[in-house]
């Protein structure tokens, strides 16, 4: 069976980063915020889920692949 997750950048300030998120992409309503200098990232309702984990590890790939903060994207597996 196929995973998906979307996500799409909401807002930055100069330390933080916050995305929208979902396994749909009309439907992004969790949200994360991610440390740009320790790149670590928090579930914004707290749940740290398979589809948390997934948004989070596919922004970071991004940001390593391109040295820039994704604005949007997906992740299949």
């Amino acid at each position: 069976m196929a995973s998906l997750v979307y996500f799409k950048k909401l807002s930055e300030q100069p330390d933080s980063i916050r995305y929208s998120f979902g396994e749909n992409p009309d439907e992004m309503v969790r949200t994360l915020t991610m440390d740009t200098a320790s790149r670590n990232s928090t579930s914004d309702d707290g749940n740290v889920d398979y589809t948390f984990l997934k948004a989070s590890r596919k922004i970071n790939s991004l940001f390593e692949e391109r040295s820039q903060w994704p604005e949007r994207g997906m992740s299949a597996s």
